[in-house]
């Protein structure tokens, strides 16, 4: 054995054994002990994608989703089963990823407010609005982002481009929330489940206007139309619009 390899393997045990992190990111300052990890999260700010998807062109900043992604169009079987709602999956931390949203368990929590999440990525943005770090840039009007995501959302505003599409009836939207919550109308899926009574509902917002028949919460909006009352601002609001639309129609 040459003696530069053996001063490398040297130097890699003494790393390993004093749990060293030689390699910072440096747009962040996050340390990692192996380049291979500083690679792949550095993608996070330069927003580089080096896996493309053969069949469609989609790409991904990890292998892992890449492959992920693929079965999409391999119609691998999806063995992972949900236990609370019956959707299934094609990989096993996918599934636990998802049985969160049933069990409202938050693993991961910031050190420095004591916030938790369901997901570790959502935990690392989050540790931003601490370092006060926003490394994405709106393209068009130089707006600046803590997360990728928040960039190229906001950049629809811009381009109007709707690049989600539901995969049953082909209606595009915008935002993955909105085909997310769209696609509850294909798969019956209800995953807000109320505490009272144990009625499921597809939309929080429709779960949260429910509870109030347990809660009795009072209704403090009023119509200044027709004095009907209301229990959410945005309810009334509604309201109002179609009290407005029928006036005009009626003059």
């Amino acid at each position: 054995m040459k003696e530069e390899d053996e001063e490398a393997i040297s130097i890699t045990l003494e790393e390993e054994e004093n749990n060293v992190t030689p390699y910072d990111c440096s747009h962040c300052g996050k340390s990692f002990r192996w380049l291979e990890g500083l690679t792949r999260h550095e993608r996070i700010h330069t927003g580089e994608k080096p896996y493309q998807c053969s069949h469609c062109g989609k790409s991904f900043a990890q292998l892992r989703n890449l492959k992920s992604h693929q079965r999409v169009h391999t119609q691998e079987e999806k063995t992972y089963h949900c236990s609370h709602c019956g959707k299934t999956f094609c990989q096993s931390e996918d599934l636990k990823e998802h049985q969160r949203t049933h069990t409202g368990e938050k693993p991961f929590q910031c050190s420095q407010c004591g916030k938790s999440f369901s997901r570790l990525g959502r935990l690392e943005i989050h540790k931003r609005i601490h370092s006060g770090e926003k490394p994405y840039h709106c393209s068009h009007c130089g707006k600046a982002f803590t997360c990728l995501a928040s960039q190229k959302s906001h950049e629809r505003i811009h381009t109007g481009e709707k690049h989600y599409d539901c995969s049953h009836c082909g209606k595009s939207f915008r935002w993955l929330e909105g085909l997310t919550k769209h696609e509850r109308i294909h798969t019956g899926e209800k995953p807000y489940h109320c505490s009272h009574c144990g009625k499921s509902f597809a939309q929080l917002r429709n779960l949260k206007s429910h509870q109030r028949v347990h809660t009795q919460e009072e209704k403090t909006y009023h119509c200044s139309h027709c004095g009907k009352t209301f229990s959410q601002s945005e309810d009334l609001k509604s309201h109002e619009r179609i009290e407005r639309l029928l006036s005009d129609l009626c003059f």
